[in-house]
């Protein structure tokens, strides 16, 4: 009978240190899990949640404030995620505040971290209320871009590699370049001209400098023709007036180089009249004939004037001219 009370004493103790150790497991998860206190829902609408789980911690500014509740698709580019935040700490959170997931360390869980906005509100957030999310590179996105990066920094490195090895063959111009001391030379040679080049224009462009700033801009010709527009359409004018007359002159000398080659192969009627002597004594025969027939019409003319048919007419032609000479 004391051996019965004793393992019923026992299983008592037993089960109620099972029984305390049960409500302290339920009370620190409910706790982790916000079931006990006064909390306030609020949600926030993001693209993609990168594994977030019901239950993973909510932060705001990296101190743990809430957890969450539900992850909902709204559709194809939308999940909404809500939160049970503490109400203490509602009055920090403000309502331009934004919410961003990543995890918590390099391999750890999910969470949401609630970011405060950048510009002051005096409102913080309440009951219902849905905050603006932004996206952030994953983890295993910042992976998979490390690991292509190593592979692009491995080819590049073979790459390199056989460049140098390469170069180090004398190969191509680079290794030509190093190995090759007659042409290493030779660009030094060169180098050396083009540095006397550019040392001799320098000079050139610094006279030009000079003789520039010696004209006198106002008042010399040079700054008339660059100044005054109508000067400068006058000058264009002229020359090209004189172009015009260079080339009328020029096809002068090709007509009188013509002629005088046909003077020197006796061809043209000027080399004939020249030359001939038969007819030039007839043309001065000619032109004999012709002074005599003209004495002669004289001669009939003035015997027309004093005949009694023709002498009133002429001294009608005498007093109209007298008249015209006297207006």
């Amino acid at each position: 009978m004391k051996k019965t009370n004793t393992q019923n004493l026992q299983l008592g103790i037993f089960v109620i240190l099972g029984l305390l150790i049960f409500v302290i497991a339920v009370y620190y998860i409910g706790k982790q899990q916000n079931l006990f206190g006064n909390t306030t829902q609020i949600s926030s609408v993001f693209k993609n949640v990168n594994g977030l789980q019901l239950g993973n911690n909510v932060r705001f500014s990296g101190v743990n404030v809430g957890t969450v509740k539900n992850i909902s698709i709204l559709n194809d580019t939308a999940i909404c995620v809500d939160m049970i935040i503490q109400n203490k700490t509602l009055t920090l959170i403000k309502k331009n505040a934004l919410a961003t997931i990543s995890s918590d360390g390099l391999v750890g869980s999910m969470i949401v971290n609630i970011l405060p906005g950048e510009e002051s509100a005096s409102e913080h957030i309440q009951l219902g209320d849905t905050i603006k999310s932004i996206s952030k590179i994953a983890t295993a996105d910042m992976l998979t871009t490390l690991n292509t990066t190593n592979e692009n920094a491995a080819l590049l490195t073979a790459d390199l590699l056989k460049i140098t090895n390469a170069i180090n063959k004398g190969e191509g111009l680079l290794g030509a370049l190093i190995k090759d001391e007659t042409m290493a030379t030779e660009i030094k040679q060169s180098i050396s001209t083009l540095q006397l080049i550019s040392k001799s224009a320098l000079q050139t462009v610094t006279k030009l400098n000079k003789m520039i700033d010696a004209i006198d801009i106002k008042n010399s010709v040079a700054g008339v023709l660059l100044n005054d527009t109508i000067s400068a359409k006058k000058m264009s004018f002229l020359i090209e007036s004189l172009n015009q007359s260079a080339i009328e002159i020029n096809e002068i000398t090709a007509n009188f180089n013509a002629f005088s080659k046909e003077l020197k192969n006796n061809e043209g009627a000027l080399n004939y009249v020249m030359n001939d002597t038969i007819f030039v004594n007839h043309l001065d025969s000619s032109m004999k004939n012709i002074d005599q027939a003209t004495e002669k019409l004289n001669e009939n003319m003035e015997a027309l004037k004093h005949n009694f048919l023709f002498r009133r007419y002429f001294r009608k032609l005498e007093r109209e001219n007298a008249k015209d000479e006297k207006n």
